[in-house]
């Protein structure tokens, strides 16, 4: 069993003295690990950090042997961050959140697609808004898609202003006004193009993470990962 594939490198643990297992997010075959002898070199150990992109090529002997990696870089996003903390605490909740919540050698080419954009999108200055939409798209891959399309008390798509928590749905601020308290914020940045007002970020952090925890996590006893709970913190101002 033999394959190749682009892969993003979500997590590197180190196995023996030398070897690597190493999980990658691929294009084709989804979340897999394989290990990769030698890995732990400190010529290698580079390749192998969250975000980079790499060529892998996986081969075992039967296909639910966990099977080895061999891999080349095409593009090392990790590097080009290490200096600004918070795009590389939003590269690593992203790699954790991936990790974490797709299911193993399930294939999410859309995850995929939307963690490079992700990553492209870690070049520029403003990039908080496309971290809350990997979220969005995340859930959407995982069947918990937020309906943020019209109003579901009125069916207007004008003046949407909050999310159903059991729904997910969206209402407009007059249908939910009397129950403010009990609904989730929905930013008006998530309905457009515009720039996040002030809080805004932090108000669809609130608003992924509430799901992500509720149908993605909690079904399992699980949390959110850590990474992903530090970059809320970081971004609560946002």
């Amino acid at each position: 069993m033999d394959w190749t594939d682009r892969g993003i490198v979500l997590s590197a643990r180190k196995h023996g003295e030398t070897s690597l297992i190493v999980q990658l997010l691929t294009e084709q075959h989804g979340r897999h690990a394989g290990l990769v002898r030698g890995g732990n070199s400190s010529r290698a150990r580079g390749l192998y950090q969250p975000g980079n992109l790499l060529s892998a090529h996986w081969r075992a002997r039967l296909a639910e042997h966990l099977g080895n990696y061999s891999c080349e870089m095409i593009t090392g996003s990790a590097a080009a961050l290490l200096d600004d903390g918070g795009k590389l605490a939003a590269l690593s909740a992203a790699a954790a959140l991936a990790e974490a919540a797709l299911p193993e050698r399930e294939p999410h080419q859309d995850v995929f697609e939307n963690f490079s954009a992700l990553i492209a999108a870690l070049s520029a200055p403003d990039w908080p808004p496309a971290y809350v939409r990997f979220e969005l798209g995340l859930l959407a891959s995982l069947g918990f898609g937020l309906d943020l399309e019209r109003c579901a008390a009125t069916g207007a798509n004008d003046n949407l202003a909050f999310v159903s928590p059991k729904t997910g749905r969206a209402v407009s601020l007059s249908a939910g006004e009397a129950w403010r308290d009990k609904l989730l914020a929905l930013p008006a940045f998530l309905l457009g193009d515009a720039k996040p007002a002030q809080g805004e970020v932090a108000q669809g952090l609130a608003l992924t993470g509430y799901f992500l925890e509720r149908h993605v996590f909690a079904p399992h006893g699980k949390k959110l990962p850590a990474g992903r709970v530090r970059l809320g913190e970081r971004l609560a101002s946002r």
